[in-house]
């Protein structure tokens, strides 16, 4: 271990970054101290006047982890710079979930402890019920959980750790016997840790808090935020509670995601599929919808066409649920909320008066939005959504199904753009081999086409890889890491219009949109097993079918 990463473990252990930078302060190193059993742990300070005020603190924090304090003077642009360089240091090894367990000292040890912490939660915070709660702007950082009770600190460093590898959804379940935490990475539920009850039931009250729900309300579901800084980084979870047979389960969704996905040239290698949807956002009016399953990226997607569109010379607005992007410029970005009437129709009305070009409805879920959408769609506006669908041709079946008119929908919509989430193949230890008959008929590959096949471990393997040296530095053994879309865009055209007016079915509309050239969710698949990037397996799942 090199001195930063000595320097950046001291900090995370001890203190927090962002109260080390604040006070002017640095732990350097523990070494043997003069009395047995006892270590030495040098702190450098910037100034030894602020000894007066910090100095207690610093010792007491030493001695919780039964070391001695010896203090030296340091100039301070030489610690900011030393707390520069370990701020490029994770805060937690940079393992695979997987391989966490009970010796991990920044999480696991804090749980134990939290068995016998008789302040689970540490601070009082003050309740506030107004509306400015859900438009939080000055988010409390980090460092105060990171230098509160055990439990605290347990909960600071999964949320931290969590937001740093690419999980998305945080399960905090409780068992017959324990509580066991697992989370979503690359859209797959992997186990994380396992924890006695006592230690669960107090992370979960210690969460709720934090999202400014009912500590007290356990029979009941509830829904809060957590907002929260750290090393200027600001983290969003939307937090949600059910009581179950064995105790309450609470469930985070992480949204401060990636912004950097924020680009269709990011998101769609298809060309031809890009270069289409470029066009389709461009029009003056109409409806352009995005369809497909929770979590396969509707969000992303329409927040990057937004911010194609937004040029500065056009007011566009948005109603969400919730904000998973602060997407900036000239965008203006409005929260759902239910309880205070501020639905998405509700929204919609409100923006039809505030002169908008485009706006974008966050989800289309009943016939009144269904109904209001087209209505502005009609009126001269450009209108974005989402639908959980399952294709582009269901698509128009679920507003149907909505009671939208048809002559309404032939007339507003402009195109429909499903999309799926496929795990991306570790080009590190994956194998290549040709496709056997079986596969080549379900993808339409020729057979012995050389494709790439993940290199997934057991839980017991993956353990014997790492005491060997021989795991997978990139995936750690999942065989996957990060993912890509596969989409299909319809584009409504004359054929199109007169099928859904005449009712043809869901097959019959696909059917002539390919004959018209859309290519479908699967075959863009395949392309993508063509080069390499996924699986036949990965396709399989989105297929709902054998092969």
């Amino acid at each position: 271990m090199n001195q930063t990463q000595e320097i950046r473990k001291l900090i995370d252990k001890h203190f927090s970054l962002a109260w080390c930078r604040e006070n002017i302060v640095i732990p350097l190193g523990v070494e043997t101290a003069a009395f047995p059993n006892k270590q030495r742990l040098t702190v450098a300070v910037g100034n030894f006047s602020y000894l007066a005020t910090i100095g207690e603190f610093i010792k007491k924090r030493a001695a919780d982890a039964n070391l001695e304090c010896v203090f030296i003077e340091k100039p301070a642009d030489q610690i900011q710079a030393l707390l520069d360089e370990a701020a490029t240091e994770r805060l937690i090894s940079g393992e695979g979930l997987e391989n966490y367990d009970y010796s991990d000292d920044a999480i696991l040890e804090a749980l134990k402890a939290a068995e016998d912490d008789q302040n689970p939660v540490g601070f009082d915070f003050d309740f506030d019920d107004s509306a400015e709660a859900e438009l939080i702007d000055e988010a409390l950082d980090l460092s105060a959980e990171m230098l509160g009770s055990k439990i605290q600190q347990a909960a600071a460093n999964i949320l931290i750790h969590s937001t740093r590898t690419n999980v998305s959804d945080i399960h905090i379940e409780p068992r017959l016997e324990e509580y066991k935490i697992r989370v979503r990475r690359d859209g797959v539920m992997q186990d994380f840790v396992r924890m006695p009850r006592s230690a669960g039931i107090k992370l979960t009250a210690c969460l709720k808090n934090m999202a400014e729900m009912d500590i007290a309300e356990r029979r009941a579901s509830q829904d809060g935020k957590i907002f929260r800084r750290f090393e200027g980084q600001r983290l969003e979870f939307r937090c949600s509670t059910a009581p179950g047979k064995h105790g309450e389960k609470m469930v985070l969704r992480i949204l401060n995601s990636d912004e950097g996905m924020l680009s269709l040239d990011v998101l769609i290698t298809n060309e031809e599929i890009k270069k289409n949807f470029r066009c389709i956002i461009e029009e003056a009016n109409g409806i352009v919808i995005v369809s497909g399953p929770t979590g396969s990226g509707k969000s992303t997607t329409l927040a990057s066409a937004l911010r194609e569109k937004d040029t500065g010379e056009l007011n566009i607005v948005t109603a969400e649920d919730p904000i998973e992007y602060d997407l900036g410029g000239n965008i203006q970005q409005f929260p759902v909320m239910r309880a205070k009437g501020q639905t998405f129709a509700n929204l919609l009305r409100t923006f039809l008066r505030q002169d908008p070009d485009v706006i974008l409805i966050g989800e289309t879920r009943d016939p009144e939005t269904a109904e209001s959408s087209m209505d502005a769609a009609e009126t001269g506006h450009l209108v974005f959504t989402t639908l959980h669908a399952n294709s582009a041709s269901t698509s128009l079946t679920r507003l149907l199904d909505m009671e939208v008119p048809s002559y309404k929908l032939t007339a507003s919509l402009r195109g429909v753009l499903a999309q799926r989430l496929l795990r991306k193949v570790c080009p590190e230890c994956s194998s290549k081999r040709p496709i056997d008959d079986l596969e080549s008929r379900f993808t339409g590959l020729r057979r012995g086409t050389e494709v790439r096949v993940a290199t997934a471990l057991k839980a017991e393997e993956k353990e014997q890889r790492k005491q060997e040296g021989t795991l997978c530095t990139r995936c750690s053994g999942t065989g996957y890491k990060g993912r890509i879309g596969t989409y299909e865009l319809m584009r409504i055209n004359r054929r199109i219009s007169d099928a859904i007016k005449q009712k043809k079915s869901t097959r019959e509309i696909e059917d002539i949109a390919v004959e018209d050239g859309m290519l479908t969710l699967k075959a863009y698949a395949v392309d993508l097993i063509k080069k390499q990037l996924t699986t036949v397996s990965e396709l399989q799942k989105i297929c709902n079918t054998e092969y």
